[in-house]
């Protein structure tokens, strides 16, 4: 028996071995590349509030972080890599698309919109939030929509949607337009008298109003019409099965389980760092069907 026990050991582990090298070769693109590197790069917002941003500490939180961080979870599990290395990189509007292809990131969970354009050269995961594009400006300021802007300043977050939007508008209703490379500079431009209106994601405007104390917050209103209806997507390099299959799986099972609801509650309708204000954003009726049909779709 222990002349045939030992070859049978050998026969097991050469076939373990077998089966292990060619998992290893089977993976492909970004999975390949954290299997390899040991690391899994995630790009960050700074003050993308309340879905990425950094807290008092410096620590990265929000809803869209949280979302990163469960498909974190589910490569660790995937790649049986436990201790799988976490780095961070702060990325703007401008650089997070050439961040992505040249291999600094692999994922960004942020606020990124999934349009036809970025599509060209960049990935997308199954929508994590349906929003429209608005104004914040002074409370009782009289701007309501564009067509209140002629002839006066207005601020954007320079390489988005909403900077693409009103760069086309510019001279058709004559503003001038500062664009900022952050949120938050934007707004600043509006609270120093700069700027009457901060034209950018209505859930970014919340965002940044939350982010004022209670009283000071009273002194601003999120206005204007809808000017574009638009979702938000977790960034991945383009042409990548694998690796979206792992981050659509998460997202899918996050929304039809019910605790994508949940984290929105925790962010959008209770008080949030670092003011803890409650930015009093209900979920839409659209987000609701979204979130029980999980789908990848542009909608510019």
């Amino acid at each position: 028996m222990k002349k045939l026990f030992a070859p049978l050991l050998l026969v097991s582990a050469a076939a373990a071995l077998f089966a292990h090298t060619a998992s290893a070769q089977e993976l492909t693109g970004t999975l390949k590349k954290i299997k390899d590197n040991g690391v899994i790069a995630l790009g960050v917002r700074e003050s993308s509030i309340p879905f990425s941003y950094s807290d008092n500490s410096g620590k990265t939180i929000g809803y869209s972080q949280e979302i990163a961080l469960k498909i974190v979870e589910a490569v660790k599990k995937d790649l049986n890599m436990p201790n799988l290395k976490v780095t961070e990189t702060p990325i703007t509007s401008q650089n997070r698309i050439a961040l992505m292809q040249n291999g600094t990131i692999d994922l960004e969970c942020g606020s990124t919109t999934h349009t036809f354009e970025r599509a060209k050269q960049v990935g997308f995961s199954h929508n994590i939030f349906l929003y429209s594009i608005k104004m914040i400006a002074k409370t009782g300021s009289g701007i309501t929509d564009l067509n209140s802007l002629k002839g006066k300043t207005i601020a954007t977050t320079a390489g988005t949607t909403a900077d693409r939007i009103l760069s086309g508008k510019k001279g058709e209703i004559g503003f001038n337009l500062i664009q900022t490379k952050e949120h938050s500079d934007g707004f600043l431009t509006v609270k120093q008298g700069r700027a009457v209106a901060f034209v950018m994601d209505e859930p970014l405007l919340y965002g940044q109003r939350a982010a004022l104390s209670a009283d000071e917050a009273k002194g601003y209103e999120v206005v204007g019409p809808n000017l574009q209806f638009e979702n938000y997507a977790c960034m991945t390099r383009k042409d990548d099965p694998a690796f979206t299959k792992v981050v659509n799986t998460v997202i899918a099972d996050m929304e039809k389980s019910g605790e994508m609801t949940k984290l929105y509650d925790k962010w959008f309708t209770q008080p949030v760092p670092p003011k803890g204000q409650n930015m009093n954003y209900p979920m839409t009726a659209e987000m609701r069907a979204m979130f029980k049909d999980p789908i990848t779709k542009a909608y510019d």
